[in-house]
């Protein structure tokens, strides 16, 4: 495994994370999680990430349980939650967004579920503009001064409001984002490699990234038409998934996904493997988060950190171009 800093923090990370959501209290069963997560610990991996609204909680309280009953040091791993969409289905105003007490009572429920007494990493699930940044960002430095989380950071937010916030908390002394985390994958590049591009050394921003399938798409297992039983794209409660994979570019991206296969066909690798090594190729990508639904699948996406050092200038202009 490898390991790379956040940022400009001392943290340091596991290349490849593992997340939960939709497959944890959705796809896997307790012994399944607890398999994937014995698994993903043994390979190296050192950050388990979820938030407050996978499953409503329960991808949380399926998490903490795993990681009780292997009595893995709690030294020796990070959990991250997020916070914004709230924990139920229909929440009340006080139960999502932002707000000093939302922000509280997220973190306070994420410890309960989790089974730990402090977060490694809380994120503020997207921007919300009912709240002021101001006490968004005080509300984080009370959780961090109170030992309940140890860095904080944004998910989806927009570089201006990245910066707004790091120079409020700057100005008075409060802890500051350490991290974004933003979807990334050969088909949704712009915000991390140009929108943030600035960040990374100004603010010493971290970044942890989602999505780098493409919610499946660049797996490739649904070519010409194929949707597999046991896919996201098959299930039931996941009618907004296709909305997401294709975003109104449907030629556009299986095009993509057909040059995609041809790359992966002659370098002999999966196309999964290759769009998750190509990711780790970005030198200010801090952590990939892997969505695995099994042992055999996460074992087969760890490949893609010896096959990022395999890639040559060749290989990698071939890949850029994909989406082109």
């Amino acid at each position: 495994m490898q390991y790379r800093r956040l940022g400009h923090c001392g943290l340091q990370v596991s290349a490849l994370s593992l997340g939960t959501w939709v497959t944890f209290a959705g796809v896997l069963s307790r012994n399944q999680a607890r398999d994937l997560v014995a698994s993903a610990y043994d390979a190296g991996i050192n950050l388990f990430d979820s938030a407050e609204n996978y499953a409503f909680g329960a991808a949380e309280a399926l998490l903490g349980d795993v990681l009780a009953d292997l009595r893995l040091p709690r030294d020796g791993y990070c959990v991250s939650s997020k916070a914004f969409f709230g924990p139920v289905s229909a929440p009340r105003p006080t139960q999502r967004g932002l707000s000093r007490k939302h922000l509280r009572d997220a973190c306070d429920a994420a410890l309960r579920r989790l089974r730990v007494d402090y977060l490694d990493l809380f994120f503020c699930h997207r921007p919300d503009p009912e709240t002021p940044i101001e006490e968004t960002v005080l509300a984080m430095d009370q959780l961090v001064r109170a030992g309940k989380v140890l860095y904080w950071g944004t998910s989806e937010w927009p570089a201006d409001q990245i910066h707004a916030a790091t120079r409020f908390a700057s100005h008075h002394g409060l802890a500051a984002p350490s991290t974004e985390q933003a979807a990334y994958n050969l088909l949704q590049r712009e915000r991390v490699e140009l929108e943030y591009a600035g960040l990374y050394e100004e603010l010493g921003l971290g970044l942890t990234t989602w999505s780098p399938l493409a919610s499946g798409l660049l797996s490739g297992k649904y070519t010409q038409g194929q949707v597999p039983e046991d896919s996201r794209l098959a299930r039931a409660d996941h009618g907004w998934q296709a909305s997401m994979m294709y975003r109104n570019q449907r030629r556009e991206r299986e095009q993509a996904v057909a040059r995609l296969l041809q790359v992966a066909k002659d370098g002999e690798c999966t196309p999964a493997v290759l769009a998750i090594a190509w990711c780790l190729r970005n030198p200010k990508l801090s952590s990939v988060i892997l969505g695995c639904s099994s042992t055999a699948q996460l074992q087969e996406n760890l490949g893609a950190l010896a096959l990022a050092e395999r890639i040559d200038r060749s290989l990698l202009a071939r890949l850029d171009a994909i989406a082109a």
